[in-house]
C-alpha cells in the first residue's frame, strides 16, 4: 500500500516540479540531470548493501527500460512543459493507462481487451481531442497541439517500457533496478542534450533557486521514493493495477499546479478531465478473465 501511496501522490506533484525545473534547465537536460545523479549516487551504494552484481541480462533490460521509461518518456514531459501545463500534461500523460491495455494486447501472448476496455480507450483519445480543439471552443484557448504530441509519443513509450520491465529480468532489488535504470537513462538524456543543442543553452549562473530545489525534490521523492515504488509494484502487480496511478496523479497536478504556478483550469480543461478520467476508470474496473494475483505487503522504499 505504501508502494501505491508514493506513485499516486508524489508523482502527482513532480508535474509542478519540473514545470519550476524548466524555468531555468534545458528540459532534456533537467531530466537528465535529475536521473544521472540519482544513479551515480544510488548504485554504488545498492550494489555494495546488496551485494548484488548485475549480469548482461539485467543491465540489456535497465538499458532499454532506460530509455524507453526516462529518456523519451520523462523526457517528453519535460519538454513538453515548456508550453504546456503541468496540469494538463498530468492529465495527457493520465493516456498512458490506454497505451499499456493497447500493448499488452498486442504483445506475444498478449490477451484481447473487452468491447468496455476498447469503449475506454476510445473515450480517452476523444478527451484528448477536445483538449487540442479548435480553439475558441467553450470560450477557452486549446493546449499546444505539438506538446500534446510529444505527450503522447512518451506516453506511448512509458507503456511499452513498462510492460518491457514487468517481464524482463532485472536484480531482486528495486531501488538497485531503479539506479540502474536512471544511470541508462540519465546517460541517453544528455546525449540527446548535445545533439539537440540544449548543453550550450545551459548556462549554470542563471538557474534559480527555485530551479534546484525542483531537481532535489526530483531526485529525492520522484526518483528515490516514487520510481523505486513503481519498479516494486510493476514486479508484484498487474497492469492493470499499476495503471491506476495514472487516475490520480492528472487531479494531484491540476490542484498543484492551479494553487502554486497559476495554471488556469478553464472549462475545456475541465471538460477533458472528466473524459479521460472517466476513459481511465472505464478501463481500470474492467473485469479481467484471469483473478489478480494478491498483492504482497509493500516494503519502505528505503528497504526496497
Amino acid at each position: 500500500m505504501g508502494a501505491f501511496l508514493a506513485v499516486y501522490v508524489v508523482w502527482g506533484s513532480t508535474y509542478l516540479a519540473m514545470r519550476f525545473g524548466v524555468e531555468s534547465f534545458p528540459p532534456l537536460l533537467l531530466a537528465g540531470t535529475r536521473h544521472m545523479i540519482t544513479g551515480l549516487v544510488f548504485f554504488p551504494v545498492l550494489r555494495w548493501k546488496t551485494g548484488i552484481r548485475p549480469t548482461a541480462a539485467h543491465w540489456t533490460t535497465a538499458a532499454i527500460t532506460g530509455f524507453l521509461l526516462l529518456c523519451v518518456g520523462n523526457g517528453g514531459v519535460c519538454w513538453a512543459e515548456v508550453t504546456v501545463p503541468s496540469g494538463v500534461t498530468a492529465l495527457l500523460v493520465a493516456m498512458v493507462t490506454l497505451w499499456m491495455v493497447l500493448v499488452d494486447w498486442l504483445r506475444p501472448g498478449g490477451k484481447r481487451p473487452s468491447s468496455r476496455v476498447f469503449f475506454g480507450v476510445f473515450l480517452g483519445f476523444a478527451g484528448l481531442a477536445l483538449l487540442v480543439g479548435p480553439t475558441h471552443l467553450g470560450s477557452s484557448g486549446r493546449i499546444d497541439p505539438f506538446g500534446a504530441a510529444v505527450l503522447v509519443v512518451a506516453s506511448f513509450a512509458w507503456a511499452c517500457g513498462s510492460l518491457y520491465s514487468k517481464h524482463g529480468e532485472l536484480p531482486g532489488s528495486a531501488m538497485l533496478s531503479m539506479s540502474m535504470q536512471c544511470l541508462a537513462g540519465g546517460i541517453a538524456l544528455w546525449i540527446g542534450g548535445l545533439l539537440t543543442g540544449e548543453v550550450s543553452r545551459l548556462h549554470f549562473s542563471a538557474i534559480s533557486m527555485r530551479a534546484w530545489l525542483a531537481v532535489a525534490y526530483l531526485i529525492v521523492f520522484g526518483s528515490g521514493i516514487g520510481f523505486t515504488a513503481y519498479i516494486y509494484i510493476l514486479k508484484k502487480s498487474t497492469a492493470a493495477r499499476v495503471a491506476t496511478y495514472a487516475f490520480v496523479n492528472p487531479v494531484v497536478a491540476l490542484l498543484l499546479g492551479w494553487a502554486f504556478a497559476g495554471e488556469a483550469l478553464n472549462l475545456r480543461t475541465l471538460a477533458a478531465a472528466a473524459v479521460i478520467l472517466g476513459a481511465v476508470v472505464l478501463v481500470i474496473t474492467a473485469p479481467h478473465r484471469m483473478p489478480a494475483p494478491e498483492m504482497e505487503p509493500a516494503p519502505c522504499p528505503s528497504e526496497a
